[in-house]
């Protein structure tokens, strides 16, 4: 095992995801939001680099592990951003990534590159999320299904409504764990070439604005365009 210091019931979703990308004169953390499905479907983004996305990326916290690695493609690989690169397994299945924290953390969605085209078999076709405070209890938060996929796809990390109505709410935890369930054409090792981990959009417009628009489809118009 190769890592990279410091610098909870689950529903089966399909992944029919659709291409997406920033509403013009939409503020782009508005913009994303609007898009996503409100039945918890995985986004897909176009294109080989990651997307500009309003969630803080919080992976930087934490301590990256794999549960196996061919030499010159260990976790680092996955948050290179270089999109030729990916992280590629060396053993029994399943293939898991363990991302660390150093204290409890909000963690509200995942995105991760897949690329079918140049992976094959080699694609994930089911993972699964695990959260918890430590390596012995870790309980599943979330399952998705991918069919062939090309591209970063975001979705959240816990499949539980928001208490509002919108969204979903986030996972605390110190630990969470990627699992590659099955792969793609039942490959035996698998690539991943991609992963961020992010947090919760933080509000800002209650410490600007004592009357704050809250839903979605307020936030839109806001904003001249």
């Amino acid at each position: 095992m190769q890592t990279i210091p410091s610098r909870q019931n689950n529903p089966d979703l399909m992944a029919s995801v659709s291409a997406t990308g920033p509403i013009p004169g939409v503020p782009i953390a508005v913009s994303y939001v609007a898009q996503l499905p409100m039945d918890g479907t995985p986004l897909m983004h176009p294109g080989r680099m990651p997307p500009e996305l309003p969630w803080p990326d919080i992976g930087y916290m934490a301590k990256w592990s794999v549960s196996s690695f061919k030499f010159g493609f260990g976790p680092e690989c996955l948050r290179d951003d270089d999109p030729d690169t990916f992280w590629h397994s060396d053993g029994p299945q399943p293939h898991f990534i363990t991302v660390e924290f150093p204290r409890k953390v909000a963690i509200q969605k995942l995105c991760i590159y897949l690329n079918f085209g140049a992976d094959d078999s080699y694609t994930p076709a089911t993972i699964a999320v695990r959260a918890g405070t430590g390596a012995n209890d870790l309980q599943d938060v979330r399952i998705i299904t991918l069919d062939k996929p090309d591209g970063w796809i975001t979705f959240d990390v816990s499949a539980e409504p928001a208490e509002d109505g919108e969204g979903f709410k986030p996972v605390r935890a110190y630990i969470l764990q990627v699992i590659i369930l099955a792969n793609h054409m039942n490959g035996k090792d698998t690539h991943v070439r991609g992963l961020r981990v992010h947090g919760p959009l933080e509000d800002e417009s209650s410490m600007e604005d004592p009357f704050p628009f809250v839903t979605v489809q307020y936030k839109m118009h806001e904003s001249i365009r």
